[in-house]
């Protein structure tokens, strides 16, 4: 296809507010010094783009310091082609704005994706304008946004001859489990803009992104030869710096850490990427970590995490509430604690990511069933009284609350053609391509026993809508989700969390409490992680304050003096 052109009856040198910063359109520029100007008056905190670009070589000629290609494609999709859905969404609405919490919602999910957020006041200004369209993915059974997309009518924003519109900031929650939900926000956003008139749909996306262009291809969408530009700064400088090859294989919980490190000006040494080992040094001071674990951690508070019944015992001795519980081994102890419970909770005494852990078991071959599963993780198996309720994670750094997060089980929501077992299989890919791989169902006995008990067998197939749990646990690294509480839990549970991070005298600590709700007093304690992941916890500040209590002198002087002061008060 030829590169775009504009006649005499179209905008001249046009760059256009889309809130977190302009797109300037290239083809309506005749003097690329002019073009060049244009992006150089971008202003802080934001990211002009100049798209439809023909000839980048030209345009980067005219600045080559502050100017750089983007690693990006340009894709067109022919309104009037596309294809028909095969499959109408399920469990989720796509909607306008409706609300102004709408807004706060959106930029939640750009934090999260590390994406420039808009001033809340600009989104909800524009949601019946006639140029810019946004559309929101809305939960159906909790009324969450779960995803976004942002719509550019070209022809109202600058009277476009080639009746051409524009797609942006396509985003999905990390924590949504809704398959189709990307598909859908596209196809809604494409058919509002084809019953405007409009004739083509174009993006910008980045070369390596295999999963997005995979979609937009199965859409219809094709490649167009033009580029988009952008000028250096701090939010565009991976993509102009490009990253070393250790840095890339770090798993997020590391990541997040070197990234919040480097901002700061800390140097970041990576060890080993694979393991998520790296040392930080400031000044003369130098510590290793392995993600969220470093030299701060001593052996004795991170042996204490490593035995449950020893976390148990000295967190209890705090005044934190447990569980009831006893060791695996006596037959007859066992049938008498299940009977006593009605039902138990079995894990190994030492473990992580959620591994070995059976929750909810009602009978006497379960448990033995659960023993042996446990065993495999560590010999010595604990057995539980199991507290009805919600899982709740509370990050605590320097004895403070930074995070709370309800984690729910993974669950999988029928469509009345495909079976237990592919859609659990279907979740897994979805999970893990959220999580960078860290997040899947494992289709195991544990998985086999929550779908039996749901009155299913893994190669039934699913009714419409009909929504089943697959895994009692919730950690994340058996396919569970995490959802943000911090606002809202009860200080009774930032209480007990504290106490018992003092109480194995942890600096950096994920403490599990079973609760009834967030908002409330009952819980029971469950475990204390000496390595929480960081990166599950976004938009809170979680790696910003363990940098903080890492390197102190890396906090500007004037937060350090408003953090003594709230210390004293």
């Amino acid at each position: 296809m030829a590169a775009l052109k504009t006649d005499s009856a179209q905008a001249r040198d046009v760059s256009f507010d889309c809130g977190w910063g302009r797109l300037c359109f290239a083809q309506t520029f005749e003097d690329p010094a002019h073009l060049a100007r244009s992006l150089e008056e971008e202003g802080p905190a934001r990211r002009d783009i100049a798209f439809y670009v023909s000839e980048p070589h030209v345009l980067l000629a005219q600045a080559p310091i502050d100017l750089f290609l983007d690693p990006s494609h340009t894709y067109r999709l022919d309104l009037a082609a596309m294809k028909p859905a095969s499959r109408a969404p399920s469990g989720f609405r796509i909607r306008p704005l409706e609300r102004e919490s709408d807004t706060a919602a959106i930029n939640r999910i750009y934090r999260v994706r590390h994406m420039v957020e808009v001033e809340p006041s600009f989104l909800w200004s524009q949601r019946e304008g006639s140029a810019l369209r946004y559309l929101v993915a809305e939960d159906e059974r909790t009324g969450a946004v779960i995803g976004t997309v942002t719509g550019l009518d070209h022809v109202a924003a600058f009277g476009d001859t080639e009746n051409g519109a524009s797609l942006w900031c396509l985003a999905i929650d990390a924590q949504a489990v809704y398959p189709g939900l990307g598909e859908a926000l596209v196809r809604a956003l494409a058919g509002r803009l084809r019953s405007d008139g409009r004739r083509s749909l174009d993006l910008s996306v980045m070369h390596d992104n295999a999963a997005a262009i995979a979609l937009y291809e199965r859409l219809g969408f094709r490649r167009l030869p033009v580029f988009a530009v952008k000028r250096r700064n701090p939010i565009n400088e991976r993509l102009f710096t490009g990253a070393a090859a250790a840095d890339e294989a770090l798993n997020p919980y590391a990541r997040i850490i070197v990234d919040e490190a480097r901002r700061r000006g800390i140097h970041a040494e990576i060890l080993d990427a694979d393991g998520g080992f790296f040392r930080l040094t400031y000044g003369g001071r130098s510590l290793r970590c392995r993600e969220s674990l470093s030299d701060l951690t001593s052996a004795v508070a991170l042996s204490i995490c490593d035995d449950k019944s020893v976390t148990r015992r000295l967190v209890a001795d705090a005044g934190v509430v447990v569980p009831e519980q006893i060791a695996a081994g006596d037959d007859e102890e066992l049938s008498a604690f299940l009977q006593s419970h009605g039902q138990i909770v079995v894990k190994p005494a030492r473990g992580e990511q959620g591994r070995g852990i059976s929750v909810g078991v009602e009978t006497l071959e379960e448990a033995k069933a659960a023993i042996e599963a446990a065993r495999r993780e560590c010999e010595r198996v604990l057995i539980e009284s199991c507290f009805q309720g919600r899982d709740l994670r509370l990050v605590v750094i320097d004895f403070r609350l930074v995070a709370a997060a309800i984690r729910e089980p993974p669950a999988i929501t029928g469509n009345g053609a495909d079976s237990v077992r592919e859609l659990i299989e279907q979740l897994s890919r979805r999970r893990q391509s959220a999580t960078s791989g860290e997040s899947r169902v494992p289709l195991d006995a544990e998985t086999e026993r929550t779908v039996k008990a749901a009155g299913y067998a893994m190669e039934d197939v699913l009714a419409e809508g009909e929504r089943i749990t697959v895994r009692r646990t919730a950690n994340l690294h058996t396919g569970g989700t995490i959802h943000d509480v911090t606002d809202i839990v009860h200080p009774r549970l930032v209480e007990a969390a504290i106490a018992a991070a003092r109480a194995i005298d942890i600096p950096v600590c994920g403490i599990d409490l079973m609760v009834e709700d967030p908002s409330r007093e009952p819980y029971v304690f469950i475990e204390a992680n000496e390595r929480p992941g960081l990166a599950n916890h976004e938009p809170q500040p979680t790696a910003e304050r363990f940098i903080d209590l890492l390197f102190p002198l890396s906090i500007p002087s004037s937060a350090r003096t408003a953090r003594l002061k709230r210390r004293l008060d």
